[in-house]
């Protein structure tokens, strides 16, 4: 009998040995592991992974932590410019997860026409590892529109999942359930892994101190956020709130890294404080225009980002953190 590639969660009609049943193995192959397969199966979903133009690596990775192959899409232009995609394989009555980042209008687009194209999935969910527009959470001035509750009211979807959000309340504005995943502890795993000798970590600002906070838990990492206090109009200092960085390695953390501006004249402050070397990790590797070479010629050791957005600074996969929520599911 030819045994298909099958996720373990969702799967209706199949019995299971009590000694497995909290393992949430997945089956696929010749791992059935604890699982009856000589009884009637009711009904099986097969899990679909289908990864959009800007996150083909993300979602071929947690397509394999999951067991299972992605589906294959194409993806061109017309002469016009305007975007065409295809997805390969068939999906109709399928659990189909979506993955792709939107850092850009056009990758906004595709993401648009990937959830058209799935109208005859019997699930669908869409996980935006990094989400553009997430900023514009409110008005600034009059007249402007909440940029981020408009993309959010397009996304017709049975659930939807962000990581690390720029601001929480933009949920809300999904028209299906969102939820938002925290990388924190894969951040921190992976400074841990640096083996970096009595490592300070460092917000940029009180407004990321939790997050920074969730990164050091239960690694035995110091962390502090810098302040910044203005001395006139043309003058701003900025240093630790508590503890001295002098002879430290030092790692800033942040939830992204857009233009690097206040990143850079961190980085400078932190050496002209005496702080051994620098380093940078961050959620979403956005460097937009020069980033990478002002924090590079501002001192910084390392830039460190995930694969929310692929850059060469993608140190780390987000994949694990998407695989384990779809398991959940």
């Amino acid at each position: 009998m030819e045994i298909i590639q099958i996720l373990q969660y969702k799967i209706l009609g199949c019995s299971k040995s009590s000694k497995d049943k909290a393992q949430g193995e997945p089956i696929k192959n010749k791992l059935f592991k604890g699982w009856d397969i000589s009884r009637p199966q009711t009904e099986v979903y097969i899990l679909k992974i289908i990864g959009g133009p800007a996150s083909q690596l993300l979602a071929s990775r947690t397509a394999r932590a999951l067991g299972i192959e992605p589906v294959l899409s194409e993806f061109n232009r017309f002469p016009d410019g305007e975007l065409y995609l295809r997805i390969a394989e068939d999906i109709e009555n399928e659990r189909v997860t979506l993955i792709q980042s939107t850092p850009t209008d056009s990758d906004l687009v595709s993401l648009l026409q990937l959830i058209d194209a799935c109208e005859g999935a019997k699930e669908l969910n869409v996980v935006i590892p990094y989400m553009g527009y997430a900023r514009q959470d409110k008005k600034f001035k009059p007249g402007e529109p909440i940029s981020a509750r408009a993309i959010a009211r397009c996304i017709r979807a049975d659930r939807v999942f962000t990581i690390n959000i720029h601001e929480k309340s933009v949920l809300e504005h999904f028209p299906g359930s969102a939820e938002n995943l925290d990388a924190a502890k894969l951040v921190g795993d992976y400074i841990a892994g640096l083996n970096l000798e009595n490592p300070l970590l460092l917000a940029p600002d009180s407004g990321a101190e939790g997050l920074v906070k969730r990164v050091s838990l239960g690694l035995g990492f110091d962390y502090d956020h810098l302040e910044k206090t203005r001395l006139s109009g043309d003058t701003v200092v900025i240093k630790t709130k508590n503890l001295d960085v002098t002879g430290r390695n030092v790692v800033l953390v942040d939830d992204m890294i857009a233009t690097g501006g206040t990143m850079a004249e961190s980085i400078k402050m932190l050496r002209s404080q005496g702080a051994a070397d620098v380093y940078i990790a961050c959620v979403h590797p956005v460097l937009a225009r020069n980033a990478a070479l002002r924090l590079f010629n501002a001192g910084v050791k390392d830039i460190l980002g995930t694969d929310t957005l692929e850059r060469a600074e993608s140190r780390l996969s987000v994949a694990p953190l998407i695989a384990d929520a779809l398991k959940g599911l």
